[in-house]
């Protein structure tokens, strides 16, 4: 009896730990597209004319952003060719949507994209261990990869790029430091974290001293808006899908 007790509480606590994380935005994470693009426009104090997606997989995230600011221009970065073929057909008629089939990260040359099955979201560089949800990653194509640095010096000129969104299933610190001396001139800035990390080894404590030195402030997406990331803390090492904000002191709004 006694146990059982115990059993009942424990569930209990469980449970109530689940949702008190979620509403701090650990756990939220998906189906939120729309929410995320209000959240980091709020940051802006203007409307955008320049932005990137990195990781842009059919086009979901861009075509929000395309909602809410129609002249902005876009930039999309897309490997998997599946993907691209309906990217073109989607933005076919959007005259400032650039599409770009490569994959981004800290060198230049080619790597293979993994993913459960073509065109999936959950692709990446990284070949996941998701055999606990009988899940099997396998090779999918050879893709080319870039440094974003060299892109925004040929392509885009050095200009300010005024929202960037990275998604691309554990390599955004990889991402981000291709970036070089560009993430200066970027404004906001969202990326993902959550258990694709736990594959690519990568911890918040890396993307936070990432940021930190660059002179971003950090914001966790929640269902209540954006939560501010005072300081580091173990605890935010949780590998549950999380959003997260990064915003330019030195460009703030």
């Amino acid at each position: 009896m006694k146990f059982s007790l115990s059993r009942a509480f424990y569930k209990l606590c469980v449970s109530v730990e689940n949702r008190a994380a979620y509403f701090c935005g650990k756990g939220y994470g998906t189906a939120t597209i729309g929410q995320e693009v209000r959240m980091v426009s709020s940051f802006l104090g203007s409307s955008p004319r320049l932005a990137v997606d990195i990781g842009a997989n059919v086009g979901d995230y861009s075509a929000e952003l395309l909602r809410a600011f129609p002249d902005l221009e876009l930039h999309l970065f897309e490997p998997a060719t599946s993907n691209l073929s309906r990217l073109m057909q989607r933005f076919a008629r959007q005259e400032k949507v650039c599409l770009q089939q490569a994959a981004l990260s800290d060198v230049a040359g080619r790597m293979t994209l993994f993913a459960d099955r073509d065109g999936s979201g959950m692709a990446s560089l990284a070949r996941r261990q998701l055999g606990h949800l009988d899940i099997r990653f396998d090779p999918m194509q050879e893709v080319e990869v870039r440094r974003f640095d060299a892109y925004w010096k040929q392509a885009l000129s050095g200009r300010v790029v005024d929202m960037a969104k990275i998604d691309v299933e554990g390599f955004e610190l990889m991402v981000l430091r291709g970036f070089g001396d560009a993430i200066r001139y970027v404004r906001v800035l969202q990326f993902e974290f959550g258990g694709t990390n736990i594959d690519t080894k990568v911890f918040f404590r890396d993307l936070w001293r990432f940021f930190e030195e660059a002179g971003f402030d950090l914001y966790r997406i929640t269902p209540l808006g954006v939560m501010r990331i005072e300081r580091y803390q173990e605890r935010d090492e949780v590998f549950v899908i999380a959003n997260f904000i990064a915003v330019n002191r030195a460009l703030r709004g």
